[in-house]
C-alpha cells in the first residue's frame, strides 16, 4: 500500500480540526497477508494503532471520535476470527479503561446489544459508566453495529410512541427520527476516513454521514499514525462545506 506524506502539525494555533471525526478501520487482515502473518496479528496491531489515533485525536482537539469496531455483518466471519476479535476487545477494555479515564475520555456505545455474550456488554457498560462525567474527547465505539439497522430500532421507536398515542404518524419527521437514534445527542460527523483504499462506507453511519466529508487514505489501519490522521485533515481543511446550499460569491 502506498504511504500517507506526513502533513505540518496541525495543532498549531490558528487550525479548526473536524469537531467529530470517524473512522472505518479497515485492512488489517491485508497488512497481515502482506507480511506473510496471521490476521490475529493484523488485529492486534490494529488494536495498537486504535490506541494511537485516540492519544492524537485528544492532542489535536477532536471532541468526538468515532470508531467501526465491529459490525453487524462481522459475525459471518470464521468463528476463530470472531473470539479472537471478542478477546482483543476484551483487552483492549480492561488494560485501556483506566488510561481512557485519566486521560478524561468518555465511552460510548453505539450498536445492538441483544445477544451479546454477558461479560462483553457488563465490559461495554462498566466503561461507559466510569467514564460518564469525562468531558476531553468523546470515545463512541461503534459495536454490534449496522447504519441500517440503526435506521430501523428508530423507526420502531417511533412507531410504538404513534401505537401509545403519544403522537400521529404524520408527526415523524427527519429530526423526530434522529431524536431516536442510538445516540441522539451526537453530532453528526464533520470526516470520516476509511483506511485500505476502499471507497464505500459499509453500512457506516448512513443517517449521519448525509453532509460529511470522506477522506479514503491507501494504507492499511494497521500503518494509521498521527501523520495519517494529520494529512486526512489537510485533505478536510481543503474541502468547502455547504449543507446544501452554495459558496460564498457563487452565482448557481
Amino acid at each position: 500500500m502506498a504511504e500517507v506524506a506526513a502533513t505540518p502539525n496541525h495543532s498549531m494555533p490558528g487550525f479548526d480540526p473536524p469537531r467529530h471525526v470517524a473512522i472505518i478501520m479497515d485492512g488489517n487482515g491485508r497488512w497481515a497477508a502482506a507480511r506473510g502473518l496471521p490476521r490475529t496479528e493484523g488485529h492486534r496491531r490494529g488494536v495498537e494503532a486504535l490506541r494511537r489515533s485516540v492519544r492524537a485525536a485528544g492532542e489535536l482537539g477532536v471532541q468526538y471520535l468515532t470508531i467501526f469496531s465491529f459490525s453487524s455483518e462481522n459475525w459471518s466471519r470464521p468463528a476463530a476470527e470472531i473470539n479472537d476479535l471478542m478477546s482483543l476487545l476484551r483487552r483492549f477494555i480492561r488494560h485501556d479503561l483506566a488510561e481512557l479515564h485519566a486521560n478524561r475520555v468518555r465511552v460510548r456505545v453505539i450498536g445492538d446489544r441483544i445477544g451479546l455474550d454477558p461479560d462483553i456488554l457488563r465490559l461495554l457498560e462498566e466503561a461507559e459508566d466510569l467514564t460518564r462525567e469525562n468531558e476531553k474527547l468523546t470515545l463512541v465505539v461503534a459495536f454490534n453495529y449496522g447504519a441500517r439497522q440503526e435506521i430501523a430500532r428508530a423507526a420502531q421507536r417511533a412507531a410504538e410512541a404513534v401505537r401509545r398515542g403519544e403522537i400521529m404518524p404524520a408527526d415523524i419527521t427527519a429530526e423526530l427520527l434522529g431524536r431516536n437514534l442510538d445516540i441522539p445527542d451526537l453530532p453528526d460527523p464533520d470526516l470520516i476516513i476509511r483506511t485500505s483504499g476502499e471507497q464505500r462506507l459499509s453500512n457506516f453511519l448512513l443517517w449521519q454521514a448525509a453532509y460529511s466529508e470522506l477522506v479514503f487514505l491507501p494504507i492499511y489501519w494497521p500503518d494509521f499514525d498521527r501523520a495519517a490522521l494529520e494529512h486526512a485533515f489537510a485533505e478536510y481543511r481543503r474541502r468547502e462545506r455547504r449543507f446544501g446550499g452554495l459558496a460564498v460569491g457563487a452565482g448557481s
